[in-house]
């Protein structure tokens, strides 16, 4: 939905991924570029890519290449749960997200905004048996991962409402967008 209003404001009725032309299955690029990128290019395919594929550790910045295939793609931005889980478990507290991501809400936002991606997922804390081992762990996963949508809202939020006293409705809406939440478990009860 594209709004009319010229005047700055606040979006209203949002979308956060447009699926009007039904289930469309994408193929996970774990890099930025490269030639995973050049063949989802070339074959036309849609593509999934982790936010870890852009994260500088040396710098403590997301980088986003001034050149890739990728940015020619139809694709979408995870949140990197589960790598984030997995170096959560081999190096103990990070600096960002919930002390288990290594960037913060706000980096992950902005990067959300200026990657290209047609749509983002929320931060989320995965459940797979190899990082929640039992059902109170995949219940506090479950649980966090609303806490991260709720979290991840409120940062967009705050900087729709800054751009929106300069920007109309539909630009504030284009430059950031909200995430895709993720609805998180491993068993149908999940």
């Amino acid at each position: 939905m594209y709004l009319e209003a010229a005047e700055p404001g606040m979006p209203v009725h949002q979308r956060n991924a447009h699926v009007d032309e039904g289930l469309l299955v994408r193929v996970g690029i774990p890099h930025s570029g490269g030639r995973l990128a050049y063949h989802a290019f070339n074959e036309g395919y849609a593509g999934m890519v982790s936010a870890s594929a852009f994260w500088d550790p040396k710098t403590g910045r997301f980088r986003i290449p001034e050149a890739t295939d990728l940015t020619e793609i139809d694709f979408a931005l995870d949140s990197a749960g589960f790598t984030a889980m997995r170096h959560f478990q081999l190096k103990g507290r990070q600096q960002g997200i919930a002390n288990v991501y290594p960037w913060s809400l706000e980096q992950f936002v902005e990067l959300a905004a200026f990657s290209g991606a047609a749509w983002y997922a929320q931060p989320d804390l995965c459940c797979e048996p190899a990082i929640a081992p039992d059902q109170e762990a995949i219940d506090y996963r479950i649980n966090a991962t609303a806490t991260l949508l709720e979290a991840t809202l409120r940062v967009v939020y705050a900087w729709q409402d800054e751009l929106s006293k300069t920007m109309s409705a539909a630009a504030v809406q284009n430059a950031v967008r909200i995430p895709v939440g993720v609805a998180q478990g491993w068993t149908v009860d999940d």
